[in-house]
């Protein structure tokens, strides 16, 4: 999360959106997530403790992805396409339309059907 300074309201418009370029992660696991593009709603807002992203995930035949956990929380809403979440040792298949809303610390890997892309909408709660 950055340390922007907007303490009001943060307004992201969807021409501005678009126009910008999307962030990975620093956390190692970047190359497992280059299958996916994500695209900050609320980099500006001061003292966040949710990160809300528009994220486009490309269409891969086999994907390869390592588990992750962390505290917090996290929940989906598929926006487009067809995405799965592998959360401890269940998989679950979301179609437009859907939503999920799950404890982050249990392992986790969210990715599109094989062969399908997909629009997301995610926030990521992370206590401080």
């Amino acid at each position: 999360m950055d340390d922007n300074d907007a303490l009001g309201p943060v307004i992201t418009r969807a021409k501005d959106r678009e126009a910008d370029s999307s962030i990975s992660f620093s956390n190692g696991a970047t190359d497992a997530r280059k299958h996916m593009e994500y695209h900050p709603l609320a980099q500006q807002k001061a003292g966040r403790h949710m990160e809300p992203f528009i994220i486009d995930i490309n269409p891969e035949e086999s994907p390869e992805f390592q588990l992750s956990a962390h505290e917090g929380e996290e929940f989906i809403y598929v926006m487009q396409g067809e995405v799965e979440i592998v959360y401890g040792k269940d998989t679950y298949t979301l179609h437009e339309g859907d939503s999920i809303f799950y404890d982050s610390i249990v392992k986790h890997h969210v990715h599109g059907a094989p062969g399908k892309s997909a629009k997301i909408l995610a926030v990521v709660y992370i206590p401080f």
